[in-house]
């Protein structure tokens, strides 16, 4: 079993920035978050991180996810991996969740209403359980650069909770997140860790 699992959600996006669902919309960082995603690769190789030279290394292959993994150090080690998209929101991509309620009622939530068009997140979590049994059989630490949706469905399943427990999570761009095992169980060890970019 991997002794750490490492999660990195990409750095800044102008989506993002403004609340847009950004699915497979495939856009690039913004300059904030290109700066996010360096300030993370210096703090990944200071210690105790000393740039994790055993990692297996695993990034979606969409631009703002693959980008971050260049800039933090790790793309001449990374391995693209489909199943580290994004959600496809379809019918919702690009909206803010102001406007997907114009359309699917006022207490519209993702993680209960789900998405028009898109994937469902029975599927979501399909593609998170794949992740976390790749993870699982891991003999070494492994470190993963992907999205916000994707990522908290990740920790959802890594725990064995239904994946709506992702909306009970938050996760900020450029954060390192880690996941691993506490007397044999699953475990959270840092959720959300964003100190490389505060002041």
């Amino acid at each position: 079993m991997a002794p750490r699992i490492l999660l990195v959600r990409h750095g800044q996006t102008e989506w993002s920035l403004l609340g847009r669902h950004t699915g497979r919309t495939d856009i690039p960082l913004i300059e904030e978050g290109k700066r996010g995603a360096t300030l993370l690769g210096e703090r990944l190789h200071q210690a105790p991180w000393s740039g994790l030279p055993d990692v297996e290394v695993r990034t979606s292959p969409l631009a703002r996810a693959a980008e971050t993994c260049q800039l933090a150090g790790f793309g001449d080690r990374a391995t693209e991996w489909d199943a580290l998209m994004e959600w496809d929101y379809g019918q919702y991509e690009g909206l803010t969740s102001p406007q997907i309620a114009e359309i699917g009622g006022p207490d519209w939530v993702i993680w209960r209403d789900g998405v028009r068009g898109g994937e469902t997140l029975a599927q979501v979590a399909a593609r998170a359980d794949e992740i976390v049994e790749w993870a699982k059989s891991a003999d070494r630490d492994v470190l993963l650069f992907a999205h916000g949706h994707i990522l908290r469905v990740l920790v959802a399943r890594w725990l064995s909770l239904e994946p709506s427990f992702a909306g009970r999570v938050k996760l900020d761009p450029a954060s390192v997140s880690v996941l691993g095992w506490a007397y044999g169980e699953p475990a959270v060890h840092h959720w959300n860790d964003i100190a490389h970019l505060e002041p």
